[in-house]
């Protein structure tokens, strides 16, 4: 495990002391368990750009192509 010093605006520390009093786990558990979410959402976010950045690579191709099989089946 690594230590990590932090600075944390005093209304989020305060309402994070509040949640961490009623739910019962360490602050170290909680903070651990923020970051793996919010790494978690930040991939998924990394990866959505991504796709759309693939796609808008091949959608002029993908256009052609479709158009290329259109009139492939009305030949027939």
């Amino acid at each position: 495990m690594k230590t990590v010093s932090l600075k944390i605006d005093d209304s989020i520390f305060c309402e994070t002391e509040n949640i961490l009093s009623r739910i019962k786990i360490p602050r170290n558990r909680y903070i651990n368990e923020a970051l793996e979410y919010y790494n978690k959402l930040q991939r998924r976010h990394i990866l959505e750009e991504r796709l759309k950045r693939d796609s808008d690579l091949v959608k002029s191709d993908s256009i052609d192509i479709l158009n290329d099989f259109e009139r492939i089946d009305y030949v027939d």
